[in-house]
């Protein structure tokens, strides 16, 4: 008995030795190799390059104060529209010492001139009615005393601007009003009731009150690498994407193209911006990211292979022309002009026909993949 269970023991040695050498053996023999293969058809075909960038009014304007101040009440929230000379906030001014006092000084100065030239007129008016006085100095008289009482107006008007902000005489121009410059929608009101606000002047941009565009009048800019800047021209088409919208898709047209590039990571690039067309009752907001799509050229209904059938020497390119059949089919290298690619596909200006086949890159397989 023991015999027999050394001799199936050692038949199991055997055929696992036996197999392992056959499998060995066949994993050594050369496997052939087998190529996709290409029709060429005709087709259109589009260059096309993206740009990213984002979505902004034409005209974005910052309303600021003409007189410094505190905020005391905001009459408008951002997203709102408003006209021009419609009023965003109101300004309580907080007077300058300096031109307080200068003021004040101004109208003491103005009553009392203005006092003088009172009594003056009464004394010329008494003499000029017993004809003691000429009708020429009487009229110089009272033309003093016109300027003198104007002088006293335009000092109290004064000390109530410095004072107040505004004056009894130009209300409903008010400078602690502050208005809206333009018509549009409230981007954004930076600042909060109780802020301190100063107006622009030499040494200060100013406070802003209140950001206001036209959200009817937008624009796409971007930027785009100097390789493909000179194959733009004014009034190309374009495709805008704005992603955060469900890919909501608008027509664009280019107006402008930098003539001065601008480094970034490393690259030059040229700013573009592109005149939005919007859809009706489309409610877009400043500052979206967006994708613009340009086609650089195209051509139509010319013949095209896939761009990885194509091999690349030095300036010249080749395809493989597939001769035969079964086990007599053979490739034959051909020289080709090639025109316009996508990526993808490529143009075929010469060298091969509709109704030849080309050889593509080599079938890979699992098993390939897995040595």
């Amino acid at each position: 008995m023991k015999k027999y269970i050394k001799l199936i023991i050692a038949a199991i040695v055997a055929l696992i030795f036996i197999g392992t050498f056959v499998f060995l053996w066949q994993k050594s023999l050369p496997k052939e190799t087998v190529y996709n293969e290409f029709e060429p058809k005709k087709e259109d075909i589009q260059k096309t390059t993206i740009i990213t960038g984002k979505i902004e009014p034409r005209n974005e304007v910052n309303v600021k104060p003409q007189i410094s101040g505190i905020i005391t009440e905001l009459l408008k929230e951002p997203g709102q529209y408003v006209t021009a000379g419609e009023v965003i906030a109101k300004v309580k001014v907080i007077p300058d010492m300096g031109q307080l006092s200068s003021a004040e000084s101004r109208v003491r100065l103005a009553g009392m001139n203005l006092k003088q030239a009172q009594v003056d007129y009464d004394r010329e008016l008494a003499l000029h009615d017993q004809q003691l006085v000429s009708d020429d100095e009487f009229d110089k008289v009272k033309q003093q005393l016109r300027q003198a009482k104007e002088e006293k107006a335009a000092a109290d008007d004064a000390l109530q601007v410095v004072r107040d902000g505004v004056s009894k005489s130009n209300a409903s121009a008010s400078s602690t009003l502050i208005r809206a410059t333009i018509s549009g929608v409230i981007l954004d009101i930076p600042v909060k009731v109780g802020n301190s606000v100063i107006l622009s002047n030499t040494f200060n941009d100013g406070t802003t009150i209140a950001t206001v565009a036209n959200m009817n009048d937008l624009i796409f800019r971007g930027n785009i690498d100097e390789t493909e800047v000179g194959q733009l021209t004014i009034g190309i088409p374009m495709k805008i994407t704005i992603g955060a919208l469900q890919d909501l898709q608008f027509d664009a047209s280019l107006e402008y193209i930098s003539p001065k590039a601008t480094e970034s990571n490393g690259a030059n690039q040229f700013e573009i911006k592109a005149a939005v067309k919007l859809a009706e009752g489309g409610k877009i907001r400043s500052g979206y990211s967006a994708n613009a799509e340009i086609v650089l050229a195209s051509a139509q209904q010319v013949l095209t292979v896939p761009e990885s059938a194509i091999e690349f020497s030095g300036d010249s390119t080749f395809v493989y022309i597939v001769k035969g059949e079964g086990k007599e089919k053979k490739y034959e290298r051909t020289q080709v002009t090639t025109g316009l690619s996508d990526g993808v596909n490529i143009e075929i200006k010469k060298g091969i026909t509709a109704k030849d086949k080309v050889r593509g890159p080599e079938i890979i397989t699992d098993d390939d993949k897995n040595e």
